[in-house]
């Protein structure tokens, strides 16, 4: 029987498929580092794994499909179970604290600082006993240690943030700080935030999927599946007593920064890319996208030339790593959907792409080609909100009001929660977009497939 020593926000398919493996595997060695669940937000996922004791199925999808039962999660809480999270938080034998609550969840403005602004942090300096975010959560529990004379834990960001753990460890300071300088001064010197970089295509559970685990025998609620290619990074500076993740197979790094900045923006640019321009087109899931000829050959010239020339020098074989990325996303066993990866753009696209074009700026370098993805998002949100569909993002009410007007492109430009100042008043850039979004709404996607981006 395992005991519980990680806490983990934010449950869903992709933690339960990825961090979930590596633990599970940890246990078999040692019982310590069960999972404790929790869930802020809906209760759905962790009252399943509550009904199901902990226990579901992860489906590999490879040439030929694996199934595995995991077995990581020992806990559950979900909304209004605030009070038992609490006294777990407080427990010595928890060491990590991990999250995967997906950009927005960590109340971040435009710059990467906390958003003081933002409703959950609002509420929570208000009301510091019943957080309703995680940088709340991180204080309160942190606060809690302090008091009673025990060593912090590890809060372990495991979302798509260029150096997450330095954003996360800024913000909580940043929160810590309004409501006790001397609980911020005792995380900045006594808690480690490392930096961590995630991958592996992880669809999300469809009944498709649970169809195919029920033809094996299994009747499982919340199964999870993923490809084969999996990578965990952890910047090494786990203090004493931590979960001997290498064991797993995790790789603890001295510099993260190189694995994911290559991550964000070949793999998760690449993903962005092909979902507005493959949804505009009328694709449906990302090995669709890429058997269309044109869409996976413009991709691939994105990758190597112009986003790769961004990551140099690297430790990294670049166009090796690229190389394997193009590869995995034709895995036709992964329905990986285009509308799922299209989800929270203003989120992501600055971490995707946006970072990637202001390099390519100051280098002198064009931005043409980079600038398609960004237009094609553009008419993506134009396309949805003058259908009246759902925007999925959380800026989804100015996205649809702006997507509803005469001047969408300028108008989403002015968005500073997307676009820097910097950035958006770039002429370079602007004039790029531009072009890109008058080509696509007077020729159609396919129009800006075969541009050539000049050195």
């Amino acid at each position: 029987m395992s005991r519980t020593g990680i806490v983990h926000f934010g449950p869903g398919a992709f933690h339960r498929a990825h961090q979930a493996d590596y633990v599970d595997r940890l246990l078999k060695e040692d019982p310590r580092w069960g999972i404790a669940a929790v869930s802020l937000r809906s209760p759905g996922t962790v009252d399943a794994l509550r009904r199901q004791r902990g226990r579901y199925t992860l489906a590999i999808l490879d040439s030929e499909t694996r199934f595995r039962t995991l077995a990581a999660h020992n806990r559950f809480f979900g909304p209004g179970e605030g009070e038992g999270v609490r006294a777990l938080l407080r427990d010595p034998a928890v060491r990590i604290v991990s999250s995967t609550v997906t950009e927005k969840g960590y109340c971040l403005a435009g710059d990467g600082t906390l958003d003081m602004d933002h409703r959950d942090i609002v509420h929570d300096l208000g009301d510091p006993a019943h957080p309703v975010s995680l940088v709340g959560w991180l204080a309160l529990g942190l606060g809690d240690r302090r008091a009673a004379g025990l060593a912090p834990f590890t809060p372990l960001c495991c979302d798509n943030m260029v150096a997450n753990g330095k954003k996360l460890r800024g913000a909580v300071l940043a929160y810590a700080a309004r409501l006790d300088p001397g609980l911020a001064g005792w995380i900045a010197g006594e808690a480690a935030f490392p930096d961590t970089m995630v991958d592996s295509i992880t669809p999300a559970t469809t009944d498709a999927l649970r169809d195919l685990v029920r033809e094996q025998g299994l009747e499982d609620e919340i199964p999870v599946s993923r490809e084969a290619y999996s990578a965990w990074i952890v910047e090494d500076v786990l203090p004493a007593g931590s979960p001997d993740l290498a064991s797993a197979g995790v790789v603890l790094a001295g510099d993260v920064g190189a694995w994911e900045r290559a991550k964000l923006r070949i793999l998760n640019g690449a993903h962005s890319t092909l979902a507005y321009l493959g949804l505009l087109i009328g694709h449906g899931t990302v090995a669709e996208a890429m058997a269309d000829g044109p869409l996976a050959g413009f991709v691939e010239r994105l990758v190597r030339q112009d986003v790769v020339a961004t990551l140099e020098p690297s430790p990294l074989d670049l166009q090796a790593y690229a190389g394997g990325i193009l590869e995995r996303f034709r895995n036709p066993a992964i329905g990986h959907e285009l509308s799922q990866i299209a989800w929270d753009g203003s989120q992501k696209l600055p971490y995707r792409l946006l970072d990637t074009i202001a390099d390519a700026l100051a280098a002198g370098r064009s931005v043409e080609r980079l600038a398609v993805p960004v237009a094609a998002w553009m008419l993506f949100v134009e396309r949805q909100a003058g259908a009246g569909a759902e925007i999925v993002d959380p800026l989804a009410g100015r996205l649809a009001e702006i997507g509803r007007s005469r001047e969408a492109v300028s108008g989403l430009l002015a968005l500073r929660q997307v676009f820097p100042v910097g950035l958006a008043k770039d002429a370079r850039f602007r004039e790029a977009v531009a072009a890109a979004a008058a080509a696509i709404r007077e020729t159609g996607p396919r129009s800006v497939l075969l541009g050539k981006a000049s050195p």
